[in-house]
């Protein structure tokens, strides 16, 4: 099984993926690492592991449907079976979509239905639950509503911060998306 993997920060979930491929427990190929900036660290992870790794600079494109254009003829050139959107902050549009359709997950730190959206984690503590978590699933046209693969969940602590909470949920997502990733690759031999 092939994937590309997009990113918009750090990467700290592509890490896991790089590792547990290069240690044998996840088999699979990554072709490829795309960002959406020049400043994502993700992509020097995966230049440092010998991955191929491009961005499609959406400050380089004064429309967004050029962008979503560009983006989707680059991850196309390498044939994923999967697209793994792990910490990457951009909406992709229906033309991408439908390039790879079902083929597009997303992670999320929330337990979905709950807390859609680019500050779950905030908007977990600011309601007051007592167990939060994680998704993967397959991204649709809408916000965080597509088909849940899996989920993990997380004890809220009474002393959580918005940064401890997301620290203890990126343990968990890095895991699950892993588990994920290889459930779908054995389903694919």
């Amino acid at each position: 099984m092939r994937i590309v993997v997009l990113v918009s920060g750090t990467g700290s979930n592509l890490q896991a993926v790089i590792d547990a491929v290069s240690s044998g427990s996840l088999d699979l190929t990554i072709a490829a690492v795309g960002a959406d900036r020049h400043d994502t660290y993700g992509v020097e992870r995966a230049t440092a592991a010998g991955i191929d790794g491009f961005v499609v600079d959406f400050r380089s494109y004064p429309e967004r449907a050029d962008w979503n254009a560009a983006l989707t003829e680059k991850v196309a050139s390498y044939a994923p079976d999967y697209v793994v959107s792990s910490g990457f902050m951009r909406i992709v549009d229906q033309g991408f979509l439908d390039a790879f359709p079902n083929r597009y997950l997303n992670t999320h730190p929330a337990l979905l239905p709950s807390f859609p959206g680019a500050h779950g984690v905030r908007d977990a503590l600011a309601y007051g639950v007592k167990v939060t978590g994680c998704t993967v699933m397959i991204a649709d046209a809408g916000v965080d509503t597509g088909p849940i693969l899996a989920q993990a969940a997380v004890d809220v602590l009474d002393d959580d911060t918005e940064e401890t909470l997301h620290e203890r949920i990126k343990v968990q997502e890095r895991d699950l998306l892993i588990r994920t990733l290889r459930e779908l690759s054995q389903e694919s031999r």
